[in-house]
């Protein structure tokens, strides 16, 4: 099996695997098929009731083979080209070549089609004929399907599937147009060249199959379906681009990885079709006892969104959508397991209801719940898309886990802390333990993540979400300074996968170096080495991040075990069994190169960089990573790390952005069309504290009372968040319930590193006296001089303000900040 020429975008073959499952995949963000499968599926249609459902198998008119009869010499290659998100199969003699191309619509999302083209090379006027295989037959095993009337000219079925998810639940129709496909099509002796095309429409209801047949007609008559569908994979790779100076090899693997998940996802601007989520082996694959049957796993919300998010938010978006949506029945299970709030099922489909067929996993791997909401929490910190959780149902789920989470908790008297009892962490070959180090920590995340969000959407904290966060136990041995993967555990136990090393990313639980690699080096070699294929990647950003460069590569170099050829399909094992097609393995290598090679972070006031990579790569470009409504290109060199703004959010409350380095504090601003560069090394990119500015004039006109204070109380408090930082002074602030509308008005400069006299330590050990002020309460932040110091005195300087300077107009307050002077002298 030969690969293709050296371009990483382009697979080719001269034959196809002997596995079928490794063969390429076309999809989009609604069908999805094998090449040469006789069956397709839709994304949200399951068959089949709790733990028997799947997705349901719907015929393929896109199966077909062509063959030339009688025909000697045939030269064959097969080829994917991820830039255009088209299959081709070629037949190539002396005389002619004959094309196949097959894709699935990528904007057009009901579409899927094929083409052949005959084309002569010589002056020969013989006739061509091609043969045209397909086995298909309109019925399925899942549906009930039914003929209806022909349609322009196409075929028409439509049907219900069997069996609901749920009983008494709804069982979903598919409604499917395709053009007959004949035996043969023959180039006549006149002719040079002749195509034709083949469409497939498919949608749940038969005013949507119709429109959408009708829509792909219109453009194949008038000969641009195709070229409609490489416009939408263009635009698409023009916002979204990875690539390196480097080994092919990983070139084609970045490729790939990147290819398959993005044709996993809603185009930009995508509307008529509800978005459920993608599987571990996505929509080609989750038939009846394949893949995990298509059900949507932890893999979706920690291993592939990170990657989704930093190109595609609104994409991001659609699946924290999907989550929302099952939130009924994810209240639902935790009812039935006698808990508060809402347990995310660990198998999901459209419900919410678990799925899994082995209860053991439902009921003991529940960090599945935390591991949806991190989504939330890293979607928020990007985009700071409050309509989300106020308008649009983010805030009923974050409020319904942090319940669960609290009424998951039972207190020890003992050692004086929350346990999390009985659970199955990700490492699947321990179950029913107590305190999951991961599971704990997760569990910690979302607590600290609801009531940052409550206070932001200026909602009372319960107090229980503080209390349960601050004292959940976080096992720990401080003799041997590493955490335990839960109580009990043994060092030189077996480990499935990736389990603790997750604790330091994508949790980024506060830990010394030491005890980084203390993890690090505990858990490496007692991990399955035939486990699942993203558990290296995790290594080898722990190792990234200690600088441990070539132990790093090492680790990752242990995914291509994964890849199969020639089409780039993971394995989830690297024996080849498990499921393939595997996105949660090919999520797991980007997030090793984007947030690995990069050190990108994304925190909660500041998208944090820190690059680092193999001697065996010059050069990182990163194009499209979107960050607060700007679109970024990073270019990174060992030497020099360049960002440009490619494009910037517009309107009174667009932010400008600037970087921000760790080691002088030097800060450049960043602005749309221009670029900065500086010496490789660690900062953060923030919201610029100097913009948007105030304007007291105009549309923004000024109003006295609560309004003159919110809007005064925003320019001080820059002012006070500069020269705070400036002094070294960073912490965050909460305001108590009195004044609690006006936290939403501070900036929040991301927080240093914490001392390293105290990393490592659980959150009961780092705690400091709270700082209290009249009608203020804040939380203890670390920052230099392990000192608690608040950002609030914008505000208190607001209220100073407005009362010793009681004007009326805005052309009544000249000079702002030399007034301020004398207050700030005193901070």
């Amino acid at each position: 099996m030969a690969d293709g020429a050296e371009d990483p975008a382009v697979f080719t073959s001269t034959s196809l695997p002997s596995d079928p499952r490794l063969l390429a995949t076309v999809t989009n963000a609604y069908l999805g098929t094998r090449v040469y499968r006789d069956i397709l599926h839709v994304n949200g249609v399951y068959n089949g009731a709790v733990g028997d459902t799947h997705r349901a198998d719907i015929p393929s008119p896109v199966n077909v083979r062509m063959v030339v009869p009688g025909a000697v010499n045939l030269a064959e290659t097969f080829t994917l080209d991820t830039r255009t998100g088209t299959f081709s199969h070629v037949l190539q003699s002396t005389g002619y070549t004959v094309t196949q191309q097959i894709y699935a619509h990528h904007s057009l999302v009901h579409l899927m089609a094929f083409s052949i083209t005959i084309r002569r090379s010589d002056i020969c006027t013989q006739p061509i004929t091609v043969q045209l295989q397909t086995p298909f037959v309109p019925k399925s095993r899942d549906l009930d399907l039914k003929q209806g009337p022909p349609f322009q000219g196409a075929y028409y079925v439509y049907g219900r599937t069997l069996v609901p998810e749920v009983q008494g639940g709804p069982c979903p129709t598919v409604h499917m147009l395709w053009n007959p496909v004949p035996q043969a099509v023959t180039l006549r002796g006149e002719e040079r060249e002749r195509s034709w095309e083949f469409l497939t429409a498919v949608a749940e209801s038969e005013e949507e199959v119709k429109r959408s047949y009708s829509e792909g007609m219109v453009l194949l008559t008038a000969g641009s379906l195709h070229a409609s569908h490489l416009h939408a994979w263009a635009t698409l790779w023009q916002g979204c681009s990875v690539d390196l100076d480097g080994p092919l090899a990983l070139r084609q693997a970045l490729r790939g990885c990147l290819y398959y998940l993005l044709s996993s996802i809603p185009p930009p601007g995508s509307t008529g079709f509800l978005f459920h989520g993608i599987s571990p082996g996505g929509l080609s694959n989750g038939t009846q006892g394949e893949d995990y049957w298509g059900h949507v796993f932890w893999d979706q919300d920690t291993w592939m969104f990170p990657n989704i998010l930093l190109f595609y938010p609104e994409a991001a978006r659609a699946i924290l959508e999907y989550r929302v949506r099952t939130l009924e029945g994810a209240l639902c299970n935790a009812q039935e397991q006698g808990y508060q709030g809402a347990k995310f099922p660990w198998e999901s489909a459209v419900t919410g209801r678990e799925v899994c067929p082995e209860e053991i996993y439902g009921a003991q791997e529940i960090h599945i719940t935390g591991d949806v909401l991190m989504a939330f929490e890293q979607y928020y910190c990007t985009t700071q898309d409050q309509k989300l959780f106020r308008e649009d149902g983010g805030w009923k789920l974050v409020d319904a886990v942090a319940q669960y989470w609290c009424s998951r908790m039972v207190w020890s008297e003992e050692e004086q802390c929350y346990h999390i009892k009985g659970v199955m962490p990700p490492d699947e070959y321990h179950c029913r333990v107590d305190n999951s180090a991961y599971t704990n920590a997760v569990a910690q995340r979302s607590l600290t993540f609801a009531a940052d969000l409550a206070r932001d959407l200026v909602l009372s904290v319960p107090e229980q979400w503080v209390d349960c966060a601050e004292k959940v136990k976080m096992p720990f041995d401080v003799e041997q300074k590493y955490h335990p993967e839960y109580d009990g555990y043994s060092p030189g136990e077996p480990v499935k996968q990736a389990d603790v090393v997750l604790l330091g990313f994508p949790l980024m639980l506060p830990m010394s170096p030491e005890v980084r690699r203390n993890d690090l080096e505990v858990y490496e070699p007692v991990t399955d080495p035939n486990g699942p294929a993203m558990t290296w990647s995790m290594f080898a950003v722990g190792w990234l991040e200690l600088k441990e460069v070539q132990r790093a590569q090492n680790q990752l170099n242990k995914c291509f075990s994964n890849i199969t050829e020639p089409f780039k399909i993971w394995a989830e094992n690297s024996d080849g069994s498990g499921a393939v097609n595997f996105l949660t393995g090919m999520g797991g290598f980007l997030q090793a190169v984007l947030f690995g090679y990069t050190g990108l972070r994304i925190t909660r006031s500041s998208l944090r960089f820190d690059p680092v990579f193999p001697h065996d790569i010059n050069k990182l470009e990163v194009t499209g990573v979107s960050y607060l409504g700007n679109k970024l290109k990073f270019t990174i060199t060992k030497e020099e790390i360049g960002i440009a703004v490619t494009a910037a959010p517009r309107g009174p409350a667009a932010a400008p952005l600037e970087a921000v380095l760790e080691g002088s504090g030097q800060r450049l601003p960043l602005r749309e069309g221009q670029s900065v560069s500086f010496p490789a090394g660690a900062g953060w990119i923030q919201r610029s504290p100097q913009g948007p500015p105030l304007s007291l004039s105009g549309e923004d006109e000024f109003k006295p009372g609560t309004d003159r204070i919110k809007r005064v109380s925003r320019t001080l408090s820059l002012v006070c968040a500069s020269t705070a930082r400036g002094r070294g002074l960073t912490a965050p602030c909460w305001p108590s319930p009195s004044v609690r509308w006006l936290r939403h008005l501070l900036p929040r400069p991301p927080p240093p590193p914490a001392p390293q006299s105290l990393r490592g330590l659980s959150s009961q050990q780092r705690r400091v006296p709270r700082l209290r002020a009249p009608g203020f309460c804040c939380p203890p932040v670390l920052g230099r001089g392990e000192e608690a110091v608040s950002l609030e005195l914008g505000v208190m300087l607001a209220l100073m303000f407005v009362t010793k300077y009681p004007a009326k107009s805005p052309s009544a307050l000249p000079g702002q900040r030399q007034l301020l002077a004398p207050e700030l002298s005193r901070v």
